[in-house]
């Protein structure tokens, strides 16, 4: 195993740092208030000498151990409001934690909507950027108490990957109640071994991941791979490790050995290519022939017109689409420089018959290859 990305995240100077609700809970789920004072040790630690942000899972728990139910809301209404009495609770023990050491703390809540839209990905960065030249350590959390299934990421290692790339982050750390990858399940096979480290993330890696969240969590160990897929496209390491034992975090800081790391790609995705690849959700898919999907994964080419065997969904100029290769694997993600009507008019037909066929014509291609993101892992990080 080489000592380089360690000895890099060592060195880091600017780090994300994921903490799941399996990390702040204890068996029952309910916040194990010791242990929240073991990590926030840590995060001081990490922040004397570093840019700390803080992406934090636990509102809903906080707020159904506050509301002294049995067990975490399945519906949308119940988990919102659970946020909207946890989230408050969340920040106040950052608050004192934080107080203690006289750092100050920022709250900040997304949706997917703030990362979508070009202009809110850029106004959250500035934000951020300000937060962090200031000192104070932003406490970043979804906005559960507003968000419906299609402005939400999902799970926080989703939001924790896309601030790391907003942020430029040189390492993200996710402590979970993992130790890490194994070749196998480590609950159902004893003989299962920890990866200590992962130079490039496959499909066939992530079939290792197996399931989802537990009851008080929502990410599993699949969502954590994409995400460490996704910042290795911006030169991010990715560590995850298990935040149930206090001192972890020091110890990834420090160089240790532990959990599993993530390499950086070789070649870093610029941040506006990334924001088309992962931060937006595609409103339709373009399928294409062989051609084209070479021509656009070989020679970094455009899509024109020509290309488009089928359109599906509904969207307008500018909106992301997906691209589809004869196999039915999403290979690309670009904005369409024509709406869907447009596009299935003109699907086909070379591009000097676009203004033949439309009466006008904006770009000579269906989608431009400046605005045209190559997945680099399909199925596994777009």
């Amino acid at each position: 195993m080489s000592t380089s990305g360690r000895d890099a995240v060592r060195a880091a100077r600017r780090v994300v740092v994921k903490i799941g609700t399996n990390a702040l809970t204890n068996a029952t789920g309910r916040f194990n208030r010791a242990h929240f004072k073991a990590l926030s040790e840590d995060l001081l630690w990490a922040a004397q000498d570093r840019e700390l942000v803080v992406v934090s899972s636990g509102a809903i728990a906080l707020g159904v151990e506050r509301l002294r139910l049995p067990a975490r809301p399945k519906d949308i209404p119940g988990k919102q409001a659970c946020a909207a009495v946890g989230q408050s609770r969340l920040m106040q023990a950052y608050e004192e934690a934080f107080g203690q050491a006289d750092r100050h703390v920022a709250q900040v809540l997304l949706t997917h909507e703030d990362v979508q839209d070009r202009r809110r990905y850029l106004n959250v960065k500035h934000a951020l950027e300000r937060l962090l030249e200031t000192g104070v350590v932003p406490i970043i959390n979804e906005n559960d108490t507003v968000s419906v299934d299609e402005l939400k990421f999902g799970d926080n290692d989703t939001l924790a990957s896309l601030v790391a790339g907003v942020v430029e982050a040189e390492v993200l750390v996710v402590l979970s109640d993992v130790e890490g990858l194994f070749t196998a399940d480590p609950r159902k096979d004893p003989g299962a071994q920890l990866l200590p480290q992962v130079d490039l993330v496959t499909p066939e890696l992530l079939a290792l991941a197996g399931g989802s969240g537990s009851a008080v969590g929502t990410g599993g160990m699949a969502t954590k791979i994409r995400a460490a897929a996704r910042v290795a496209e911006r030169g991010i390491r990715c560590v995850i490790t298990s935040g149930a034992t206090p001192g972890r975090l020091r110890q990834v800081l420090q160089g240790d050995p532990i959990g599993t790391l993530f390499e950086a790609g070789e070649n870093r995705r610029s941040a506006r290519m990334a924001w088309i690849a992962h931060a937006l959700r595609p409103k339709g898919r373009l399928h294409v022939d062989s051609g084209a999907r070479e021509a656009i994964v070989s020679s970094k080419r455009s899509l024109l017109p020509s290309g488009v065997k089928q359109v599906e969904g509904d969207f307008g100029r500018g909106d992301p689409v997906d691209l589809v290769d004869e196999q039915g694997a999403v290979f690309a993600r670009g904005l369409s420089a024509y709406e869907d009507s447009e596009l299935r008019r003109i699907a086909g037909h070379k591009s000097v018959e676009i203004e033949i066929i439309l009466g006008y014509r904006y770009l000579d291609e269906a989608v431009h290859r400046d605005d045209l993101a190559v997945l680099q892992a399909p199925g596994v990080t777009g």
